[in-house]
Parts: C-alpha cells; structure tokens; sequence
C-alpha cells in the first residue's frame, strides 16, 4: 500500500513539472539564468541522421551550410545517395553540390536586420552546449521586432523557427528578498506539437548534427588518439629500457 502511493506521489510531482503553464528548467536555486549542458553525442549516427532531417526541413531555409557538401553527409551518415537526394535535397541539387540556400544576402538584411549567418562551423564557434540552450530558451517578448527574446541571445533577430513544435513560452520572474526581479524559469503559454521531452530530443538531435558538421572527423580523430597515446607509452617505455641498457656499463 505504502509504495503504492509513493508512485502515485512521485507520478504526480512529474506531472506536475511538465504540465503547461509549469515554471520549468533553466534557473538555478539562487535565481538567475542557468544553461544546460547538452550531454549529446556524435557517435550517435541514429541521432545525426534525424538531426539531418531536421536542419534541412526547418533550418535550411535560411542558414546555409556552404562549406558542406551533400555527398560527404550522405557518406559521414551512411545515407543512401537516392534517400539523400529525395528526402533532403529539395531544389533539384546534385550530390556534389555545396548545401546553400536560395536567400540572396541583401533580403536577408532587410527582413532580419543583419546577413544570416552560415551554421556550418557553430558547432565549433559557439560549443553544443551553447546552441542547445538557444534552441530552448526563445520566450516572449512584446518589446522585440520578432515578438521573442532569447535568454543566450538577448535580441536575437532571429524569430523561434521551432515555434510550432516546442510552443510559445514567456519568462517568469519573481522578486527576491531585496525586491529585485530574479529569474525563476519559463511558462508555456500554447501547446506546441511535441512534448517537453519529444522536444528535447529533436534539439539534441539538431545539436549533434551540428557538432558533427563543425567537426566531421573528430570521432576517428578521438579513436586516433586513443593508439597515438598507447603507441607514445609504448615507445616510452621501450626508450627507458635502452636507455637502462646504455648506462649499466657507465654507471660501473
């Protein structure tokens, strides 16, 4: 009986947390903005593949991948050229082609505010952690031109693209001991497509997605590394057995 209601407590804390209009995540207990870290990982070749799908359908239309090429994340993520061409390419690009859009830089600016920049290198340039907080902390914000803020990029020009899936959030806050406002987590305001956890995995997969593009040979440069330093503990060890050989003598 007892542990019965010990799931029935602990099932409704959960609900409770995840449910709409719950403050949810992102604050720490002093108050105040905290990221998460995003834990992804690249090894992960289902994830990078849904992460593939993902950019090219919600991403692409704006930010350019211009130093990838179709046929290399074709070959990097073991997609058949035919499912790559059909599924992921939607103008008609060859594989050999570099992953552009069609959106001309002067447009850009005039509807944004500043040229949209290229994400093929974000992974590196601003770290997974980075864009996986970015992706989930767009909020309301009526004092913007966009109608959103972004607690990673105050001001972002950038509208929420993932909007419709995530659903719209606002920012609550409330006052601490010395009257200041301290920020305590966000209220979902409309229920987007996914749930929260839905959500989440298709921001890790867009995550994992970009750190692979950032990096694309750091998995075989990790396992590299891995027989470079067995290899240099190795030869270390054989130099000190020589240089033990070459001094017994002198050392008489």
């Amino acid at each position: 009986m007892m542990r019965t209601i010990k799931k029935l407590t602990l099932s409704a804390l959960f609900l409770m947390l995840v449910a709409p209009g719950a403050a949810i995540g992102f604050a720490d207990s002093d108050g105040g903005f905290k990221p998460r870290v995003a834990n992804n990982d690249v090894t992960n070749q289902a994830s990078l593949q849904r992460g593939a799908k993902y950019y090219m359908n919600y991403c692409l239309g704006c930010h350019s991948m211009e130093y990838k090429r179709y046929q290399r994340i074709a070959d990097d993520l073991n997609l058949p050229e035919d499912i790559m061409l059909e599924n992921l390419a939607f103008t008609g690009e060859e594989l050999s082609d570099m992953v552009n859009i069609a959106m001309p830089p002067d447009d850009a600016e005039d509807w944004f505010g500043l040229d949209v920049p290229d994400l093929t290198l974000v992974g590196r340039s601003r770290g997974a952690d980075w864009i996986y907080n970015f992706l989930h902390t767009f909020y309301l914000d009526e004092n913007t031109i966009t109608g959103t803020n972004n607690k990673m990029l105050e001001n972002a020009a950038m509208p929420h693209a993932l909007w419709s899936l995530q659903g719209i959030q606002k920012a609550v806050y409330e006052e601490d001991d010395d009257g200041d406002e301290v920020f305590v987590g966000f209220e979902i305001v409309q229920e987007g497509r996914m749930s929260a956890q839905e959500y989440d995995r298709m921001v890790l997969d867009i995550v994992n997605f970009l750190d692979y593009a950032g990096e694309p040979i750091q998995t075989k440069r990790k396992r590299i590394g891995v027989w470079v330093l067995i290899f240099i503990g190795v030869f270390t060890f054989l130099s000190w057995l020589l240089y033990k050989e070459y001094w017994r003598d002198i050392k008489k």
